[in-house]
């Protein structure tokens, strides 16, 4: 419960709250969280801060904040998180007894009054201070005991670490707290990871002299985890594993009239073989599918399945439960619509004609895939379901099996997209895929790493099966490094689906997706030859995800800063961790050339403050391994065609 009184002294603006504590804000372990809060207090007697925060362990620690820029009364405490749970903490100020009598001594004692009268104080508060802590006193109380001149005393207490002690020792006089806030710290890939995503039926698929094509399947598909493993990938992501129906199964590039050797969409679910729990049998068994994740795991994959919440006509539950679907006037099912497109190969579930009866299956279906060692969820257009109903689920299944993630596919309206991080999913896809001029990259990586960073945690991906911006249709191979570099570096969470690295391009006439979608049929992709003929992405891609295991910095979301460039194309940004932190500084500067099109050369102007840098330091390309002298203002030139991107780590 927020408290609403003001309290002795007033505490407001506490930092990281959602909807003024209604929710827990969101960490992820070894994430660096900055605590704030704006407290002040009447006249000008001190005050101090503290953090005062309980780990999910019961253990309460205090923690000085420090004041930020003056005339603000704002107050800052960076700390890393290493536990997973629920963290509690409150906002404690209170009377600085210390820092008010320290510096009323400076002043009197410039202006030669009171000078022994700030002596028989000092002594006092001495005293008070001897009493939590006598031994570190002693010495002090001795000198304010026998020294008689006044200066000299002020200087000898000083000398012998009385500022330190006190603080180190305080007294809390009139202390008044703010009220509880949660942190819920989760796993660290619940906030950090790297995603690649592939059909596993195109994996290993074969095409026969007749044109008939012989799916992959599990057992293919464990060669593809070597490729995956070797571009550092964290998680290997499936597009829906289940029977397809065959009731308007959609064919080649989303037409209508299926051929009889064309597989049909993934996420048109279900048919006589089974449904949501149940494997397409061109891929193979469970036991098959159980091996699959248990050699990704080895190889220090986890697997994540989509779920996908919608029905073929041929699903089971249209026989066994019709009540989950709307029935229209006629009689018949409603597909899914966008008019003027329409999918009759989808039936959406109607989630208010029966919703405890949905919620059992939905839950025994996840709890299924849980039990074959799956942990991570895609979940397919959860916008256009009951945002209660994923509170209700994700929170089952967290309590029941923590650290399971669930990751958002919800391209949509930001309310429904903060709100869904809100209410329990771990991440969600962003704006980022339509996001690539320099300024729309500033506005909108501010806002991921400040403004809604509590409660929304952003996976950068670059495509989709769904997704091939222009951009990419057209910035050729320097558009892909390009957006492989940010994608990687800016946020703690990236993604991509397999082709990228190949530099597919080419988009199916008046739409944003490649043309020959792997939706709707197998791909033959020939990776090990591309990489032999210099005609992949994939070498820079594994580069990225080192860096990343190299750099904590990062992996960090809330510490990214924008600094400013003379040019409109080239943007530069930063990844910093403190010394104070996390016990030795990272520092991870990205200067990269938006356009893909272009040579553009620049300056590039470092807020040295907010990277704890002195006026001159030496700074070396991660790329290229070059070193050089940098300072607050530089010189770029960055050629989209040879080189887009600087990354530079800051030697220290």
């Amino acid at each position: 419960m927020v408290e609403t009184g003001v309290g002795r002294f007033p505490i407001t603006q506490v930092w990281p709250s959602v909807d003024n504590g209604k929710y827990p804000a969101k960490a992820f372990v070894s994430e660096v969280i900055t605590f704030s809060a704006i407290a002040f207090r009447e006249g000008h007697d001190a005050l101090a801060v503290d953090l005062k925060i309980t780990d999910p362990k019961g253990k309460t620690t205090r923690h000085q904040m420090h004041p930020g820029k003056p005339g603000l009364d704002q107050w800052k405490k960076e700390l890393q998180l290493d536990l997973e749970g629920i963290y509690r903490f409150q906002i404690a100020a209170y009377d600085d007894v210390f820092g008010t009598w320290h510096h009323n001594t400076e002043v009197k004692l410039n202006a030669g009054i009171d000078q022994e009268l700030m002596m028989l104080e000092g002594k006092k508060l001495a005293a008070r201070f001897s009493e939590k802590n006598k031994k570190a006193f002693v010495e002090i109380l001795k000198i304010f005991e026998t020294e008689k001149d006044p200066q000299t005393t002020f200087q000898k207490v000083m000398a012998a670490g009385f500022e330190e002690k006190a603080r180190a020792n305080p007294l809390y006089d009139l202390e008044t707290l703010s009220a509880e806030y949660e942190i819920f710290c989760e796993r660290r890939l619940a906030g950090s990871g790297s995603w690649y995503e592939f059909f596993p039926r195109s994996e290993g698929a074969k095409k026969n002299k007749d044109g008939s094509v012989v799916s992959g399947n599990f057992k293919t598909a464990l060669k593809s985890l070597d490729r995956v493993v070797k571009m550092g990938f964290d998680i290997l992501y499936l597009p829906p594993i289940h029977p397809i129906g065959d009731a308007f199964k959609k064919g080649k590039n989303n037409s209508l009239n299926a051929g009889k050797e064309e597989p049909g969409s993934p996420w048109a679910i279900g048919n006589t073989a089974g449904g949501h729990d149940t494997i397409h049998p061109d891929l193979g068994t469970e036991k098959d599918f159980r091996a699959f994740v248990t050699k990704a795991n080895k190889l220090g994959l986890e697997i994540a399945m989509d779920l996908a919440l919608q029905a073929s006509p041929d699903h089971p539950w249209v026989k066994t439960n019709p009540e989950w679907f709307t029935t229209r006037a006629d009689g018949s099912i409603a597909y899914a619509e966008n008019p003027p497109k329409k999918y009759q190969d989808i039936y959406p579930i109607n989630f208010d004609n029966d919703p405890q009866g949905i919620f059992n299956e939905v839950y025994r279906v996840v709890e299924k895939w849980i039990s074959f060692g799956v942990k991570i969820f895609r979940v397919d257009n959860p916008h256009t379901k009951p945002v209660s109903f994923w509170q209700e689920l994700i929170a089952k299944v967290n309590e029941n099996h923590p650290g399971t993630i669930f990751l958002a596919e919800a391209f949509t309206r930001p309310a429904m997209m903060h709100t869904l991080g809100k209410v329990g999913f771990q991440q969600s896809y962003t704006y980022f895929t339509w996001r690539n001029s320099k300024t729309e990259l500033e506005s909108y990586l501010t806002e991921l790493a400040s403004e809604s960073a509590d409660f929304f945690r952003p996976n950068l991906w670059v495509n989709t099966p769904d997704i091939l911006t222009e951009y990419l249709q057209y910035g050729g191979k320097p558009g892909f490094l390009i957006r492989a570099t940010i994608a990687a570096t800016a946020g703690s969470s990236w993604g991509m689906y397999a082709g990228f690295e190949l530099y597919e391009s080419v988009a199916r006439p008046g739409a944003e997706e490649n043309i020959d979608n792997e939706k709707y049929e197998y791909k033959f992709r020939d990776f090990d030859k591309a990489l032999a003929e210099g005609n992949s992405l994939a070498p820079r891609i594994a580069l990225l995800n080192q860096l990343r295991k190299d750099h904590p910095a990062l992996t960090q979301l809330r510490n990214l800063v924008i600094h400013q460039t003379d040019d409109d194309g080239i943007l530069c940004y930063s990844k910093h961790l403190s010394e104070a932190a996390v016990g030795k500084a990272d520092t991870v500067i990205v200067v990269v050339n938006t356009d893909p099109r272009s040579a553009r050369q620049t300056m590039v102007h470092l807020d040295l403050e907010a990277l704890e840098l002195p006026e001159s330091f030496k700074v070396k390309d991660l790329i290229t391994g070059k070193s050089y002298e940098w300072g607050k203002d530089n010189y770029v030139r960055l050629d989209s065609f040879t080189e887009p991107a600087h990354i530079f780590e800051v030697i220290r």
